[in-house]
């Protein structure tokens, strides 16, 4: 397995590297947030990147996509995680046109993600129910009347869910509210009598939302994958999702240790600059060594969904296990570093703290992938 980009996937790395850092660098997050701006991104930016073939990523050439796997994916993921790039990508391009392609019939295909890839339509994956992750815990129900499903509950933490144009929901169709089997997923408009949606503030002002469902009526039609099956689509998804993220919790990191690198050079105290202290470079040492891990566990993990590895689980549970636990530690170090200085508004070293703590949670913390991977492995 490669722990290297090839020539393309480089290109396509650097080819995002400038264009993030010419287009949305870190004070483009910041005037968003400041304007508190209703979408949370910018529609302009995000037309720029579908233009560049980015929503289209992982999407067949069939319907306008680039194919490019999730090497590709990772590297684009880990520049925007640099900057902090608030964007669709994560939600759309990679969640929303993992769960279409894998569980869309032929008709849904040729349409959402024809769509998806021109960057005309933007998703949602209304899945969390639960302040921790418990991805089969589902007590939606989605009932059977006529030709329509009927559907009643709550999702929380949905990315992206206040402004998406689709949203891809799982509800419970049959069997008790833990069990893996009896779970459907469902293509919802959001503008459906029924639904409402309630943007969450969250304290790195990225975007999620909850959805609350009363007696929404969804034609059977909307049905995505099989009736009672769509678990083992969730699981791939999930998996593809938790690589995704751990890619741009690296980038994330990346960034935060340039910053925190470039002032200990910079800033004196007595007498010296605080970078020839041996206890900072100590520590340095070690968020340096513990980084190297994680670009080696983030690529192994987005190569092995790429080849089909069967050990591709163990190694999206490595990677975000990995990932949180480095991004932890460098961006409370950074802050640190910085002193005071570190959590005040003027410096960016602070959004990357408050991105940590929030993408930690996103698709199980660190705690949860330790567990897991642990489980996966029979220990």
């Amino acid at each position: 397995m490669a722990l290297l980009f090839n020539e393309e996937q480089q290109y396509l790395k650097d080819t995002a590297k400038d264009f993030v850092q010419k287009n949305a660098p870190i004070n483009h997050f910041r005037e968003l947030r400041d304007s508190k701006d209703e979408t949370g991104y910018s529609k302009e930016l995000w037309k720029q990147m579908a233009e560049l073939g980015w929503a289209g990523v992982l999407i067949s050439e069939e319907y306008g996509g680039s194919d490019f796997g999730m090497v590709g994916m990772g590297g684009i993921l880990e520049e925007t995680g640099r900057c902090l790039v608030p964007s669709p990508l994560f939600s759309t391009a990679l969640l929303g046109a993992s769960l279409i392609e894998l569980g869309g019939k032929a008709d849904q295909k040729k349409d959402l993600l024809t769509k998806i890839a021109k960057g005309e339509l933007t998703t949602a994956f209304a899945l969390e129910e639960g302040s921790r992750h418990t991805p089969y815990r589902i007590s939606t129900t989605a009932e059977k009347k006529g030709k329509n499903f009927v559907l009643n509950g709550k999702k929380t933490f949905v990315l992206d869910g206040h402004s998406a144009d689709l949203i891809v929901l799982a509800a419970r169709t049959s069997g008790g509210i833990e069990d893996q089997s009896g779970i459907s997923l469902f293509l919802i408009d959001p503008n459906s009598t029924g639904l409402q949606r309630k943007r969450t503030h969250m304290v790195d002002s990225r975007n999620a939302s909850e959805i609350h469902l009363k007696d929404v009526e969804v034609p059977e039609t909307k049905l995505l994958g099989e009736l009672d099956a769509g678990f083992s689509i969730i699981e791939e998804v999930l998996e593809r999702g938790q690589i995704g993220i751990s890619a741009e919790m690296l980038g994330n990191t990346l960034e935060a240790f340039d910053i925190t690198l470039e002032y200990l050079k910079e800033r004196k105290q007595f007498g010296a600059v605080i970078g020839s202290f041996q206890a900072l470079q100590h520590r340095a040492a070690v968020m340096f060594a513990e980084i190297e891990l994680t670009k080696s566990s983030v690529m192994g993990a987005l190569n092995a969904v790429d080849e089909n590895s069967n050990d591709r689980s163990r190694f999206a549970s490595l990677a975000k296990f990995k990932a949180g636990e480095t991004l932890h530690l460098v961006s409370s170090e950074a802050v640190q570093m910085h002193g005071g200085v570190g959590v005040t508004d003027e410096f960016d070293i602070g959004f990357f703290l408050k991105r940590s703590r929030v993408a930690e949670q996103i698709f199980g913390s660190s705690d949860y992938h330790l567990d897991r991977y642990a489980t996966l492995s029979e220990y």
